[in-house]
């Protein structure tokens, strides 16, 4: 409504009158005079000196068509980007991803996005612990594993083997685990997610379902780290196909206890719980589901 009686007030500044400014906008004279008042009241200021036969704007008046006019300018520009962005692909998009995942598939998918559309620009936030879309300010966020929070919207974008892998300078001097139990006797790198340590690993699935704890002497949070030190032969990794599958297939790293995997995890796209989506994180959203389609 401030907003309403702005545009007024600089209509009745302009036309001189308020019974011009009222033919103009279509409202009775009346109206014109009553939403005068109103934001008269609400600054606690006269905006107009009124005889009988004209009016004339007071400094307080003055100074508020200067303003009002930046402000409704504003406001216009910011209603136009806002429609557009809804309408074209332009404007920000902030994803977030796993580290490996990032660097490699996502970081792909944004580079050939943004080609395509050069109006979008994307923020790319990685980290493999947990991440509050809403409060961080998220559109997108990709992860792996089956999803708890019954509030975001959830995509899927296929199931993936975790390979238990490592280097064969370290199986040279260690061997390699013929059972998941033998890995109690291995130095296993661990991965933390946000508060929680990845140091039971599944293999099997039904009754074969078996969750067996590890340990090594390397911890941290960031998976391409913990690549590198498999790669160097410092220990055994638990990794996703998506992230070392071409350290396998190039033998740069040795697939171990491949008859006790469990069944693939499913990779996740999700979505904040609002109720539109601009057509630009739809389209990307998209084009990393087909991306990944082809891998």
């Amino acid at each position: 409504m401030l907003l309403d009686n702005l545009r007024l007030f600089l209509t009745i500044a302009e036309k001189g009158s308020l019974v011009a400014a009222a033919r103009e906008t279509g409202m009775s004279s009346t109206t014109v005079s009553e939403r005068l008042a109103a934001l008269e009241t609400h600054y606690g200021v006269v905006l107009f000196n009124r005889t009988t036969r004209s009016i004339s704007l007071t400094e307080e008046g003055r100074v508020l068509v200067d303003g009002a006019k930046s402000v409704l300018s504003e406001v216009t520009d910011l209603d136009t980007r806002i429609r557009h962005g809804a309408e074209t692909l332009s404007g920000l998009i902030r994803v977030s991803a796993p580290i490996d995942l990032g660097r490699g598939v996502v970081s792909d998918v944004i580079a050939e996005f943004t080609e395509e559309n050069p109006a979008v620009s994307i923020e790319l936030s990685l980290s493999d612990g947990y991440v509050d879309l809403v409060g961080q300010g998220f559109d997108l966020a990709v992860r792996f594993g089956d999803i708890t929070d019954s509030a975001l919207r959830i995509r899927n974008l296929g199931s993936y083997q975790r390979f238990v892998c490592a280097a064969p300078i370290y199986l040279a001097s260690y061997g390699a685990p013929e059972r998941p139990e033998d890995l109690a006797n291995h130095n296993c790198l661990v991965m933390r997610f946000g508060g929680s340590l990845d140091n039971v690993w599944e293999f099997g699935a039904g009754a074969e379902r078996q969750l067996i704890p590890v340990k090594g002497n390397r911890i941290v949070n960031d998976g391409s780290l913990i690549r590198s030190w498999a790669l160097a032969g410092h220990g055994i990794v638990l990794k996703s196909e998506l992230d070392v599958g071409e350290d396998v297939r190039t033998g740069k790293l040795v697939a171990l206890l491949g008859d006790f995997l469990p069944p693939p995890k499913p990779l996740q796209m999700m979505f904040p719980p609002s109720r539109a989506q601009p057509r630009r994180v739809a389209a990307f959203a998209q084009h990393l589901r087909r991306k990944m389609g082809a891998i």
